[in-house]
């Protein structure tokens, strides 16, 4: 991807008012893990989450950002969405469902706009780092502007 490349994501920030920056990394290899990613944008990886998808008992889908290290807990993230259980849709089903690729799935700008939680650790930062739509890109964005954009609440997910 292309510095100075726009993304929808950066299009639907700004079009909003939302401030944020974009940061590139070498995405030509494809989805690398979040660490590679953090290591790469020379950022802590606490602050920087990845975005999952799951879907609940009642088939309703829900939107997950953990930290990229973390591992999302089922339970606490059922108990989020006020589901019995949840899980993780398959990969196949993610750009059907979404629009976005595994490793570039961003909570804003999904072809519908699915109950969004993230992890109450973003609130410790002035800003967090999130896929900007396509493998290559991240915004950094404050998690008020995260949330005012996707209706996201903050509970505590790791």
């Amino acid at each position: 991807m292309k510095k100075d490349e726009k993304t929808n994501v950066m299009r639907l920030l700004q079009q909003h008012g939302k401030p944020y920056t974009a940061h590139y990394y070498d995405g030509s290899a494809g989805a690398v893990s979040g660490a590679d990613v953090a290591a790469e944008l020379g950022q802590d990886p606490a602050r920087v989450f990845k975005t999952l998808v799951a879907a609940g008992r009642s088939r309703e889908h829900y939107v997950f950002m953990v930290p990229v290290c973390a591992e999302l807990d089922l339970k606490k993230a059922a108990a989020a969405a006020g589901e019995k259980s949840v899980e993780m849709i398959k990969q196949k089903e993610l750009l059907p469902l979404t629009g976005y690729v595994h490793g570039g799935c961003s909570p804003i700008g999904m072809k519908k706009q699915f109950a969004t939680f993230a992890d109450s650790s973003a609130l410790g930062f002035e800003t967090i780092f999130f896929s900007a739509g396509k493998i290559g890109a991240q915004v950094e964005v404050a998690p008020e502007d995260l949330k005012d954009l996707t209706g996201c609440a903050f509970k505590e997910l790791v």
